[in-house]
């Protein structure tokens, strides 16, 4: 069980990071899309539950790695 829960970990990081490529380049495009509501969507979207998703997989992850749910 303990092989699965490391494997997930490297599953959740790298999923990290494949979101926060793909939403860089969706949500990069309602930045300079130059209309009022794209540009408080992708604010919202990219400067606040970004960082919030791409931190708790990553770190989520990083406990599966490191055995920090050993209990």
């Amino acid at each position: 069980m303990n092989t699965v829960k490391k494997y997930l970990g490297i599953v959740w990081i790298a999923l990290a990071v494949a979101i926060a490529y793909f939403s860089i380049g969706i949500f990069g495009g309602k930045l300079t899309s130059g209309k009022q509501d794209d540009l408080v969507f992708g604010i919202i979207v990219f400067f606040i539950l970004l960082p919030m998703v791409v931190t708790g997989l990553t770190i989520f992850g990083w406990y599966a790695i490191t055995d920090e749910y050993e209990d």
